[in-house]
């Protein structure tokens, strides 16, 4: 059976009427050509007698050709009986013209081509060949006439030819059009299926919790999906959805992290912690992994997939489990471990003051660090289990941290220009003046054990963020902290020191919490004309301001 009609059915197919329309008006361009071909053939002019034949049928075939165009423009039902319709009509009255004008030395026979293409086209094979086999048998049937009643002037060879080729067009133009009707279906079958997963994939993208953000290769935003829009703090900003990364204050970090992550040529870390602080938005600890879409070299067209996630809601619950545990767990440390320990202590003590032997010395040097380290275990689980309040009245940083910081530097006993305090903003902030100063010299303990020992090798300076925030920056000039260690650092019981007991930066955060602060570790370059990748790791203390 014909592929045209088995693909699919012509009155079901928008492609077929487009074609039958453009057929019928390619009708009316032939009959118009062919009226002007006899009025200028005509040997007594067009409107004589002689004439008068080929008016009728021309006449009579320009309307008809009208009337089709105009019923195949209004009602689009029954493509088929429509084009059968059509194709009869040609066919008749081109036999008509051609017998008039002489049979084959007439030239007509060409005409016969345009209804057969057309029904080699939008109807089956064998419909296609019936309406042929009448063409083939009305050539051999005129010149059979004319060889019975003028033999010295007619042939039948050429009404022959003129079959097989007619035969062999409407065969081949039938299996080229099934071959393009099989390819426009798996076109617009492969249509159908992008337009459903193109749709699944925006159901997914808008409502999955993980932010996706696509970048261009100089940080400009193509595509932003509404939960990277809540995380950015875009939703409400005012601010175009397709500028820049590093265009943005606040948004930044993110092309910090991206100009170290495409410098590394894809040997660094795909992945990368950052802290956003929009103008109107809460503040965002977000963890980024980017991923390339590569493009042929030179198309310009690349785009990096930036994966979003929001951990502080993650950190949180990890810490709530540990805090319900370590909660269950202080009692008992504060009754039954204090006690003894104390004891364990005292007996060093004692046993340190008569003992003279080195080896005895070292093993009751070694009790004591020990006995240190528990008890300051115990100090700070104890502090954690005490709700801190923030302090009434304001404090102004400029005139504590140094204050701070010279306590520190002489109970460490450090050279006077290891730290260096910068600019100090004058203004006043909502912190308790002994919990900044338990923050700050948690910070300062941990990055004296990391520091060079160099001058100014720790730098303690304040900065306004681009909501007007200030930030306290505690920066020492050792390594940079690899991501796997970012994603851990405030977690209780986290440490990567031996002498460490993981709690220390925990306590900070919470003090900081509690007194409607922020700490957090970030990859910043002193100012954004800095290179990308002079960026360097720091904690940074956001601090209510007490300034209306």
């Amino acid at each position: 059976m014909n592929a045209v009609a088995t693909a699919s059915p012509p009155r079901n197919r928008e492609t077929f009427w487009r074609t039958l329309q453009t057929f019928n008006a390619t009708r009316i361009a032939i009959v118009v050509v062919l009226l002007a071909y006899l009025s200028l053939s005509a040997r007594r002019g067009f409107w004589l007698h002689e004439g008068f034949l080929y008016r009728q049928a021309c006449g009579l075939y320009l309307a008809l050709a009208i009337g089709l165009c105009l019923v195949t423009a209004w009602r689009r039902r029954q493509l088929l009986l429509q084009l059968t319709a059509g194709i009869a009509a040609d066919i008749v009255v081109i036999t008509i013209l051609y017998v008039a004008a002489g049979g084959a030395r007439s030239g007509l026979a060409i005409l016969y081509l345009f209804p057969l293409a057309g029904s080699a086209v939008l109807a089956p094979m064998i419909l296609a060949l019936f309406f042929t086999s009448l063409v083939a048998l009305a050539l051999l049937g005129e010149s059979a006439y004319q060889l019975l009643n003028l033999p010295s002037e007619s042939t039948i060879s050429q009404a022959g030819l003129y079959g097989a080729a007619f035969f062999a067009a409407v065969y081949v133009l039938n299996r080229l059009a099934a071959r393009l009707i099989r390819q426009e279906q798996l076109a617009m079958q492969r249509s159908m299926d992008l337009k459903v997963q193109q749709a699944i994939n925006q159901l997914v993208i808008a409502d999955m919790e993980d932010g996706v953000l696509v970048i261009g290769p100089d940080t400009t935003v193509f595509t932003v999906n509404p939960a990277a829009e809540r995380m950015l703090g875009l939703a409400g900003a005012g601010v175009d959805r397709h500028a820049r990364l590093d265009g943005i204050p606040w948004l930044a970090p993110i092309a910090d992290a991206y100009f170290v992550w495409a410098g590394s040529a894809g040997d660094g870390a795909s992945q990368a912690f950052v802290v956003l602080k929009p103008a109107e938005e809460p503040t965002a600890h977000l963890r980024l992994r980017f991923a390339s879409i590569g493009s042929e070299p030179g198309a310009g067209n690349d785009r990096i997939v930036v994966f979003l996630q929001d951990v502080s809601e993650i950190e949180n619950r990890a810490q709530q489990l540990k805090l319900a545990s370590m909660g269950r767990l202080t009692a008992s440390i504060a009754h039954e471990v204090r006690n003894p320990l104390s004891a364990i202590s005292h007996a060093n003590s004692l046993l340190g003051e008569d003992a003279t032997d080195p080896v005895q010395l070292r093993l009751i040097n070694i009790v004591s660090d020990n006995v240190g380290r528990l008890n300051r275990m115990i100090e700070d689980i104890l502090r954690l289990a005490r709700k801190a309040h923030p302090g009434d009245e304001p404090v102004r940083p400029a005139e504590l941290v140094p204050q701070i910081v010279e306590e520190f530097r002489e109970c460490q006993a450090l050279q006077p220009g290891l730290i260096h305090i910068g600019m100090m903003d004058e203004g006043r902030v909502l912190f308790d003046p002994l919990h900044l100063r338990e923050v700050i010299v948690n910070l300062l303990s941990n990055a004296l054990r990391y520091a060079s020992g160099r001058d100014a090798s720790i730098r303690l300076f304040m900065v306004a963020d681009g909501a007007h925030r200030r930030e306290l920056h505690v920066q020492d000039d050792g390594a940079a902290m690899p991501p796997e260690v970012r994603a851990h650092l405030f977690e209780p019981f986290y440490t990567t020191s031996s002498k460490g007991t993981g709690l220390g930066l925990y306590v900070a955060r919470e003090l900081c919490l509690n007194n409607g602060a922020m700490l957090d570790y970030e990859y910043r370059s002193d100012s954004w004309t800095q290179a990308q990748a002079d960026a360097s790791g720091r904690f940074v203390i956001t601090l209510a301001s007490a300034d209306a």
